[in-house]
């Protein structure tokens, strides 16, 4: 089965695959920092709106040598909407260990790829099948589902990793990894779906156990999940002739490193409530509370222009919040 598969998958690739702007064009190398901030950009983020961040920092950092002389708020910014700020500081931090002790070119094999900030297996082995040729086995969630679909693997996730990986390795052929991983990635992306797969036009039909029962969309079979805890906070709307105070937040933690609302009342000031905005994050749901006033005194801190809110490069939380406090002076 495992030939079969693999030969399958890599004839449709050579005629469907997808033109991404990470991506080389036939014979030609890969680049291995675009494979990189493709990857990293990629993680729980689609490739709708991974396309145009990508396209924007390869314009303005071409290389992994100009990346790592950026500045942290100068990247936070340029990242801002992406979501998982937690990425954008490995990101920084690992072209800057690839500038400065790997002399601006990335290792080709997984251990050491695994070693530098926010690279994980699967990204390593991402990089390393796709960049360098070698036979990785790259398991992310679109690799699950169609590895437990041909199989119908029926013990469900997260218990099934394990093993779903190891069926993963059999599949992999000795020579096109890169190509099969890409192959795995379109096949999951754009056919072999989480809802509504399209059966009719995938080119493993044939081989898949799910099919043949009739009921792919089973698969993979999931744990139930326990509701995100909920969660209540404030911020706070401050403007100045015209401007609005900011914060930068702390280096670590949560949103670490981007420009925000304050948290705290900054002033003593005739606060008013400008409504409430709900986001979700990865491990929480959080409804914030926006109040919002005026001041005649203009104190220490970073005050914004609110005609430029768009360029400050706010999360999409604190985006939202702004976009309410617009709402208020405009009511006011």
């Amino acid at each position: 089965m495992s030939v079969d598969v693999s030969r399958a998958l890599l004839c449709w690739y050579a005629v469907d695959k997808r033109r991404l702007p990470w991506r080389a064009e036939s014979g030609e190398r890969p680049d291995p920092y675009r494979v990189w901030l493709s990857e990293i950009m990629l993680q729980q983020t689609t490739v709708a709106a991974v396309k145009p961040y990508f396209e924007a920092f390869t314009r303005r950092w071409p290389t992994v040598e100009a990346l790592a002389a950026a500045e942290d708020g100068e990247l936070m910014a340029a990242w801002a909407g992406l979501g998982y700020y937690a990425r954008a500081r490995n990101l920084l931090a690992c072209a800057r260990a690839v500038a400065a002790d790997h002399g601006g070119r990335f290792p080709d094999e997984e251990a050491a790829l695994v070693k530098l900030p926010g690279i994980g297996p699967y990204t390593a082995a991402a990089i390393a099948a796709i960049a360098f040729g070698k036979r990785a086995v790259a398991v992310d969630g679109n690799v699950e589902r169609v590895v437990a679909r041909l199989c119908a693997v029926k013990e469900p996730l997260p218990k099934a990793r394990t093993r779903l990986r190891a069926l993963a390795a059999t599949l992999v052929p000795e020579e096109g990894a890169g190509d099969f991983a890409q192959a795995m990635m379109d096949l999951g992306s754009a056919i072999c779906t989480p809802r509504a797969p399209d059966c009719g036009a995938c080119p493993l039909r044939t081989q898949c156990a799910a099919f043949e029962e009739g009921t792919p969309s089973l698969y993979p079979l999931k744990a139930a999940k326990a509701p995100k805890p909920k969660r209540d906070g404030t911020a706070y709307w401050l403007e100045h002739d015209g401007h609005v105070l900011l914060v930068r937040r702390p280096p670590k933690g949560l949103l670490g490193g981007m420009l925000a609302l304050p948290e705290g009342p900054p002033a003593a000031a005739d606060w008013r409530d400008a409504g409430t905005v709900g986001h979700v994050f990865t491990h929480f749901a959080l409804d914030m509370r926006l109040l919002a006033a005026e001041t005649r005194e203009r104190g220490e801190g970073i005050w914004w222009p609110i005609d430029r809110i768009g360029e400050a490069g706010l999360p999409t939380l604190y985006a939202k919040l702004a976009a309410r406090g617009i709402e208020w002076r405009q009511a006011a």
